[in-house]
Protein backbone atom coordinates (compact mmCIF):
# COMPACT_ATOMS: atom_id res chain seq x y z
CA UNK A 1 0.00 0.00 0.00
CA UNK A 2 1.27 3.45 -0.92
CA UNK A 3 1.58 5.81 2.02
CA UNK A 4 -1.24 8.34 2.14
CA UNK A 5 0.95 10.91 3.91
CA UNK A 6 1.51 14.23 2.19
CA UNK A 7 4.72 15.26 3.91
CA UNK A 8 7.76 13.06 4.39
CA UNK A 9 9.56 13.11 7.70
CA UNK A 10 12.88 14.92 7.24
CA UNK A 11 16.13 12.96 7.57
CA UNK A 12 17.15 15.33 10.37
CA UNK A 13 14.49 13.62 12.50
CA UNK A 14 16.10 10.21 11.92
CA UNK A 15 19.52 11.59 12.85
CA UNK A 16 18.09 13.13 16.02
CA UNK A 17 16.48 9.80 17.01
CA UNK A 18 19.67 7.86 16.38
CA UNK A 19 21.64 10.37 18.48
CA UNK A 20 19.26 10.00 21.45
CA UNK A 21 17.82 6.54 20.96
CA UNK A 22 17.16 5.92 24.65
CA UNK A 23 14.91 8.99 24.77
CA UNK A 24 13.12 7.85 21.63
CA UNK A 25 12.47 4.43 23.18
CA UNK A 26 10.76 6.06 26.16
CA UNK A 27 8.47 8.06 23.91
CA UNK A 28 7.82 5.04 21.71
CA UNK A 29 6.73 3.01 24.74
CA UNK A 30 4.34 5.76 25.82
CA UNK A 31 2.89 5.96 22.30
CA UNK A 32 2.20 2.21 22.21
CA UNK A 33 0.50 2.35 25.59
CA UNK A 34 -1.66 5.28 24.47
CA UNK A 35 -2.58 3.49 21.22
CA UNK A 36 -3.77 0.49 23.21
CA UNK A 37 -5.80 2.80 25.45
CA UNK A 38 -7.32 4.52 22.41
CA UNK A 39 -8.56 1.17 21.11
CA UNK A 40 -10.14 0.40 24.48
CA UNK A 41 -11.69 3.88 24.51
CA UNK A 42 -13.34 3.25 21.14
CA UNK A 43 -14.81 0.01 22.51
CA UNK A 44 -16.12 1.87 25.55
CA UNK A 45 -17.72 4.63 23.48
CA UNK A 46 -19.19 2.40 20.78
CA UNK A 47 -20.06 -0.96 22.38
CA UNK A 48 -22.91 -1.45 19.91
CA UNK A 49 -20.56 -1.46 16.89
CA UNK A 50 -19.75 -5.17 16.75
CA UNK A 51 -17.07 -5.06 14.05
CA UNK A 52 -15.35 -2.13 15.76
CA UNK A 53 -15.38 -3.87 19.15
CA UNK A 54 -13.86 -7.05 17.76
CA UNK A 55 -11.16 -5.28 15.79
CA UNK A 56 -10.28 -2.83 18.56
CA UNK A 57 -9.98 -5.66 21.12
CA UNK A 58 -7.37 -7.28 18.87
CA UNK A 59 -5.67 -3.94 18.21
CA UNK A 60 -5.46 -3.09 21.92
CA UNK A 61 -3.70 -6.39 22.59
CA UNK A 62 -1.33 -5.93 19.66
CA UNK A 63 -0.39 -2.38 20.70
CA UNK A 64 0.11 -3.53 24.29
CA UNK A 65 2.41 -6.32 23.06
CA UNK A 66 4.46 -3.64 21.25
CA UNK A 67 4.58 -1.70 24.50
CA UNK A 68 5.85 -4.80 26.31
CA UNK A 69 8.56 -5.32 23.65
CA UNK A 70 9.76 -1.73 23.92
CA UNK A 71 9.84 -1.66 27.73
CA UNK A 72 11.92 -4.85 27.70
CA UNK A 73 14.44 -3.10 25.43
CA UNK A 74 14.45 -0.03 27.71
CA UNK A 75 15.13 -2.19 30.76
CA UNK A 76 17.82 -4.22 28.95
CA UNK A 77 19.55 -0.94 28.12
CA UNK A 78 19.49 0.07 31.78
CA UNK A 79 16.67 2.59 31.47
CA UNK A 80 13.40 2.98 33.27
CA UNK A 81 10.05 4.39 32.26
CA UNK A 82 9.16 8.02 32.84
CA UNK A 83 5.82 9.78 33.18
CA UNK A 84 3.98 10.22 29.91
CA UNK A 85 4.35 13.59 28.25
CA UNK A 86 1.68 15.40 26.27
CA UNK A 87 2.06 14.83 22.54
CA UNK A 88 1.55 18.12 20.68
CA UNK A 89 1.07 16.31 17.36
CA UNK A 90 -1.80 14.21 18.71
CA UNK A 91 -3.33 17.21 20.50
CA UNK A 92 -3.28 19.33 17.35
CA UNK A 93 -4.90 16.60 15.27
CA UNK A 94 -7.57 16.03 17.90
CA UNK A 95 -8.32 19.76 17.95
CA UNK A 96 -9.78 19.27 14.45
CA UNK A 97 -12.06 16.35 15.29
CA UNK A 98 -15.61 17.51 14.68
CA UNK A 99 -18.46 17.40 17.16
CA UNK A 100 -21.66 15.45 16.62
CA UNK A 101 -22.00 11.71 17.12
CA UNK A 102 -21.39 10.57 13.54
CA UNK A 103 -18.86 13.27 12.62
CA UNK A 104 -16.92 12.61 15.82
CA UNK A 105 -16.92 8.85 15.23
CA UNK A 106 -15.81 9.20 11.60
CA UNK A 107 -13.06 11.65 12.52
CA UNK A 108 -11.78 9.43 15.34
CA UNK A 109 -11.43 6.52 12.95
CA UNK A 110 -9.76 8.55 10.21
CA UNK A 111 -7.39 10.41 12.53
CA UNK A 112 -6.43 7.13 14.21
CA UNK A 113 -5.58 5.76 10.77
CA UNK A 114 -3.51 8.80 9.86
CA UNK A 115 -1.61 8.63 13.15
CA UNK A 116 -0.88 4.96 12.44
CA UNK A 117 0.34 5.85 8.93
CA UNK A 118 2.74 8.41 10.40
CA UNK A 119 3.93 5.83 12.90
CA UNK A 120 4.51 3.33 10.09
CA UNK A 121 6.59 5.86 8.17
CA UNK A 122 8.71 6.82 11.15
CA UNK A 123 9.21 3.31 12.50
CA UNK A 124 10.37 2.24 9.03
CA UNK A 125 12.85 5.12 8.97
CA UNK A 126 14.18 3.98 12.35
CA UNK A 127 14.40 0.37 11.13
CA UNK A 128 16.29 1.51 8.03
CA UNK A 129 18.80 3.43 10.17
CA UNK A 130 19.48 0.61 12.62
CA UNK A 131 22.23 -1.95 12.07
CA UNK A 132 21.27 -5.55 11.30
CA UNK A 133 20.00 -7.35 14.36
CA UNK A 134 17.08 -7.89 16.67
CA UNK A 135 16.26 -4.19 17.14
CA UNK A 136 16.10 -3.60 13.38
CA UNK A 137 13.80 -6.62 13.00
CA UNK A 138 11.56 -5.37 15.81
CA UNK A 139 11.16 -1.97 14.16
CA UNK A 140 10.53 -3.49 10.74
CA UNK A 141 7.75 -5.63 12.23
CA UNK A 142 6.23 -2.70 14.12
CA UNK A 143 6.31 -0.53 10.97
CA UNK A 144 4.42 -3.21 9.05
CA UNK A 145 1.89 -3.51 11.85
CA UNK A 146 1.26 0.25 11.90
CA UNK A 147 0.86 0.27 8.12
CA UNK A 148 -1.80 -2.42 8.41
CA UNK A 149 -3.54 -0.41 11.15
CA UNK A 150 -3.90 2.59 8.85
CA UNK A 151 -5.84 0.46 6.35
CA UNK A 152 -7.84 -1.10 9.16
CA UNK A 153 -9.08 2.25 10.46
CA UNK A 154 -9.97 3.53 7.00
CA UNK A 155 -11.83 0.31 6.23
CA UNK A 156 -13.73 0.62 9.51
CA UNK A 157 -14.69 4.18 8.60
CA UNK A 158 -15.94 2.93 5.22
CA UNK A 159 -17.88 0.18 6.95
CA UNK A 160 -19.86 2.73 8.97
CA UNK A 161 -19.94 5.65 6.52
CA UNK A 162 -20.18 6.24 2.77
CA UNK A 163 -16.88 5.79 0.94
CA UNK A 164 -17.13 9.23 -0.66
CA UNK A 165 -17.65 10.91 2.73
CA UNK A 166 -14.68 9.05 4.21
CA UNK A 167 -12.47 9.93 1.24
CA UNK A 168 -13.43 13.62 1.40
CA UNK A 169 -12.77 13.89 5.14
CA UNK A 170 -9.56 11.85 4.94
CA UNK A 171 -8.34 14.22 2.23
CA UNK A 172 -8.95 17.21 4.51
CA UNK A 173 -7.33 15.56 7.52
CA UNK A 174 -4.29 14.38 5.57
CA UNK A 175 -3.66 17.97 4.43
CA UNK A 176 -4.02 19.14 8.01
CA UNK A 177 -1.67 16.42 9.29
CA UNK A 178 1.00 17.44 6.77
CA UNK A 179 0.81 21.04 7.98
CA UNK A 180 1.13 19.91 11.60
CA UNK A 181 4.14 17.66 10.92
CA UNK A 182 5.95 20.35 8.94
CA UNK A 183 5.79 22.62 11.99
CA UNK A 184 6.89 20.02 14.56
CA UNK A 185 10.28 20.54 16.15
CA UNK A 186 12.88 17.87 15.42
CA UNK A 187 13.12 15.79 18.59
CA UNK A 188 13.95 12.23 19.59
CA UNK A 189 10.26 11.45 19.89
CA UNK A 190 7.85 9.63 17.67
CA UNK A 191 6.06 12.88 16.84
Amino acid sequence: MQSPLRFNTPLAWVQCVMNDFDRFLLDHAAAEKKASGMAISLISHYPDRTRLVEEMADLAIEELSHYREVIKVIHQRGGQLIADEKDAYISQIRDHVRNGRDDYFMDRLITAGIIEARGAERFQLVADALPEGRMKQMYQAIAQSEKRHYSQFIELAKHYFADADVAKRADQLLDLEATIVKALPIRARLH
